[in-house]
C-alpha cells in the first residue's frame, strides 16, 4: 500500500510540475509575444482611437497607416540603406572577428590574456563617449555622409563583443584537427578557412546575427555621422513622424511594423542555419 501511494504521489507530483512547467511558457510566450500584437493592433488605428483604445483591437482598421508612413518616413530609401550597412557589417564582423577569434583559441599568440583585457574594457567602455572626437577625425577623413564610414564605426562598435563571442566558440573545437592539418602542410591560413571555421559556423552565423541587429537598430552614430536624407538608414525614419509637440503614433507604429519584418526575416533565416550549421559541424 506504501509503493501504491508513493507512486501515486509521484505521479501526481509530476503531473502537477508538467503543468506548472506550461503554464510559465505561456506566460512568458504572453509578456514576448503581447508588445508586438499591440503594436500591430496599434499600427491599425486612428490617433484619436489610440488614445481612447490603446491595447484593443482596431475597431475601425486603417491600412492608410501603412501607405502614409511609407512615404512620409521615405522607407523605400532608407530600408535599402539599412540593408547594405547591416550587409556590410556582417561581412566585416565575420572577417574582423573570424581571424582575431582564430588567432586568439587557436594559436600561441604572445600577450593573448592582455588583448582579452583590452577587448572587455573596450566593450564596457560606452561608444558614446568617442562620438566628438570621431566626427572630428571622420569630418577630416571625408567618411561623413558616406556608407562606409557608418560600417567602419560598426566594425569598431561590433568587434569587441563578436571576437569574444567567437573564440569561446572556437575554444571548444579540438585542436587535433588543426594540429592535423599543419603536420599536412597547411598554413595557419589554411587551417583557419578549410578547418576551423567551417566546424564554427553557428558561431558565425550568431555573430552575424548580435552585430546585423545592432547595426540594424543604431540610431545615435546613424544621426550624427549623416546628414543627407538619401543616405539616412530606417532607424532615423520615425523622426518624419514628429511635428513640433505632436507625435504621429500610428504612422510610428505602422512604420514600427514594417522596420520589424525584415528583422523577423533575417532571424528565421539565420536560426534555420544555425540548426543546420551545428549538425553539420557535428558530423565533421
Amino acid at each position: 500500500m506504501k509503493s501504491h501511494a508513493k507512486k501515486w504521489q509521484q505521479r501526481v507530483w509530476g503531473y502537477s510540475a508538467s503543468t506548472i512547467y506550461y503554464l510559465l511558457a505561456i506566460v512568458l510566450a504572453v509578456f514576448s509575444l503581447g508588445p508586438v500584437l499591440i503594436l500591430l493592433f496599434n499600427s491599425l488605428k486612428s490617433d484619436s482611437e489610440l488614445g481612447s483604445n490603446p491595447i484593443g483591437l482596431p475597431l475601425q482598421p486603417l491600412l492608410s497607416n501603412y501607405v502614409n508612413a511609407w512615404n512620409q518616413g521615405n522607407l523605400g530609401v532608407t530600408l535599402l540603406n539599412s540593408i547594405i550597412i547591416t550587409t556590410g557589417t556582417i561581412i566585416g564582423i565575420w572577417i574582423i572577428a573570424g581571424l582575431a577569434a582564430y588567432a586568439l583559441a587557436h594559436m600561441d599568440l604572445p600577450g593573448g590574456n592582455a588583448v582579452l583585457l583590452y577587448l572587455v574594457i573596450c566593450f564596457a567602455i560606452p561608444f558614446q563617449l568617442f562620438l566628438v572626437p570621431l566626427y572630428f577625425l571622420w569630418s577630416s577623413l571625408n567618411l561623413t555622409d558616406n556608407l562606409l564610414g557608418l560600417i567602419i564605426i560598426y566594425w569598431a562598435i561590433n568587434s569587441p563583443l563578436a571576437i569574444m563571442l567567437l573564440r569561446s566558440f572556437l575554444i571548444s573545437i579540438p585542436r587535433d584537427f588543426s594540429e592535423a592539418a599543419r603536420i599536412d602542410g597547411a598554413n595557419e591560413l589554411q587551417v583557419a578557412l578549410h578547418v576551423v571555421m567551417p566546424l564554427s559556423l553557428p558561431g558565425f552565423l550568431t555573430v552575424g546575427l548580435v552585430a546585423g541587429f545592432a547595426a540594424w537598430n543604431e540610431f545615435i552614430y546613424a544621426i550624427t555621422f549623416i546628414q543627407n536624407n538619401s543616405l539616412l538608414p530606417v532607424s532615423t525614419s520615425f523622426l518624419s513622424f514628429q511635428q513640433s509637440f505632436h507625435r504621429y503614433w500610428g504612422l510610428t507604429d505602422a512604420a514600427g511594423v514594417i522596420v520589424m519584418l525584415p528583422v523577423i526575416v533575417l532571424f528565421l533565416f539565420l536560426q534555420r542555419r544555425f540548426i543546420e550549421g551545428l549538425a553539420a559541424g557535428g558530423l565533421k
